[in-house]
């Protein structure tokens, strides 16, 4: 290979330090070793990297696109290096974490915040899955951690579980749906004469999971609870809701909470990793997300 790290690194030190000499010192090289090393790099490459017609050496636009792409690579060769030492030291290069829809994600940024701020080193890769899509992602291998995962995990095990919390659920309509002024408690045969708005699962190989939903009723399906959160505020349909996520609504009148016959009760939560998994970055967030506050801040 003509081109190494070596002549890059070389070719950087003269551009960041405006000489060929100031390049040698910060290199810790003689001067005669650096001239050397782009010379040679001109010749296998059958370019000129520099103009040497004036009093000192300029980059030629063949130079300046080398090194602008030799920059990313000596970069992702650092961080290369830098993953390799760490993984060696029990992190792992990379975290996976899948995201319940009912965890609103920006109670989840001061926890990144703070991973970020140890310096481990671990890339996160952050994902988001719709009930039981959040298990589906586990045992897919889509995910290293679950935040949020539902009740009733698979059959067979390989996992572990710890409690995040319980999700409250409430009947909620907009207050110009029909609904908003019905009689309470709601029967069942009044609720199945409306349109249900269901964030449909996420699993891809688990079977999909369905939940407040009557058999026959009218359905638009969504992709999140997001969405359903907000085609419910606009009158679209009906259903059930996590108060966690909806408490504002409620309060300024854009959703109506509603009781009915048959309501919807609270579901434990929990945070789920394939038994096998070992590294101290998972272990870092088992730890945080085990903390009563953190899980205060993330279904409170």
């Amino acid at each position: 290979m003509r081109l190494t790290l070596e002549a890059l690194e070389v070719l950087d030190a003269i551009q960041r330090k405006g000489s060929f000499a100031a390049a040698a010192e910060a290199l810790h090289r003689v001067p005669s070793a650096v001239t050397y090393t782009v010379q040679k790099l001109e010749e296998d490459l059958s370019v000129t990297l520099f103009d040497r017609s004036g009093h000192r050496a300029v980059l030629t636009d063949a130079g300046r696109e080398l090194l602008r792409e030799g920059q990313h690579l000596l970069s992702a060769a650092q961080e290369l290096e830098a993953r390799v030492k760490r993984v060696a030291t029990g992190y792992e290069v990379e975290l996976r974490i899948a995201v319940n829809d009912v965890i609103p994600w920006d109670r989840l940024i001061p926890l990144v915040e703070e991973f970020y701020g140890a310096a481990c080193g671990t890339r996160l890769r952050m994902s988001a899955e719709v009930y039981g899509g959040a298990w589906d992602a586990l045992m897919g291998g889509r995910a290293d951690l679950v935040v949020g995962a539902p009740a009733e995990g698979p059959p067979g095990g390989g996992y572990v579980t710890r409690p995040l919390g319980q999700v409250e659920w409430a009947f909620m309509v907009a207050p110009t749906h029909a609904l908003a002024t019905a009689p309470e408690p709601i029967p069942p045969e009044e609720i199945m004469k409306y349109r249900s708005i269901a964030a449909a699962d996420s699993s891809r190989n688990l079977p999909p999971r369905t939940s407040g939903m009557l058999s026959g009723q009218d359905v638009l399906s969504v992709p999140d609870m997001y969405w359903k959160i907000a085609l419910q505020r606009a009158g679209l349909g009906v259903g059930y809701l996590p108060l966690h996520m909806t408490r504002d609504d409620v309060a300024a009148g854009r959703l109506v909470v509603k009781r009915v016959v048959e309501p919807k009760p609270a579901g434990p939560m929990y945070i789920a990793w394939r038994t096998g998994h070992k590294g101290k970055a998972l272990d870092w967030w088992v730890g945080r997300l085990a903390d009563g506050k953190v899980q205060k801040a993330l279904l409170g």
